[in-house]
């Protein structure tokens, strides 16, 4: 069963960068975390979204935007494709 919360150190091992990167993302909000004491935790769905098996809400936000574009593009191609 995955830890709820993981450390810095944790996580940099994880995603497979350093502790300073997971501190600097930290500070900088690229990665959900909440300071404790000195040190950050890091919540397992955050976790899970660096290494990309989850899409978050910004993710999603992109995916669909994309397709929207895409279909506003190629639409004609769709449907022809679709007929093959």
């Amino acid at each position: 069963m995955a830890k709820e919360f993981y450390s810095t150190m944790e996580t940099a091992n994880i995603i497979g960068v350093s502790r300073k990167t997971i501190f600097q993302w930290a500070r900088d909000g690229k990665i959900d975390a909440t300071k404790v004491g000195r040190n950050y935790v890091i919540p397992h769905a955050s976790v899970l979204r660096m290494l990309g098996k989850t899409v978050g809400k910004d993710g999603k936000v992109a995916i669909e935007k994309a397709i929207d574009k895409a279909l506003k593009e190629y639409e004609k191609t769709f449907r022809l494709l679709g007929r093959e």
